[in-house]
């Protein structure tokens, strides 16, 4: 499992990473783990998912 930071998943899906915050406050994005300042950390697989299904959806 490859965690990323929210600044990671941000670049990945192309959006600020407030817009990460909120998704993951809204528990679209789930965090498996908290860096050591205490912000989320999201597994890889799970970001990639998310982005195929935000897609099929219609846009993140």
């Amino acid at each position: 499992m490859s965690l990323m930071s929210i600044e990671e998943v941000a670049t990945f899906l192309g959006v600020q990473p407030i817009r990460v915050e909120r998704l993951a406050r809204e528990h679209l994005l789930i965090a498996k783990q908290k860096d050591t300042e205490g912000k989320p950390l999201f597994d890889q697989n799970e970001v990639e998912k998310y982005k195929q299904l935000a897609e099929r959806l219609g846009g993140i």
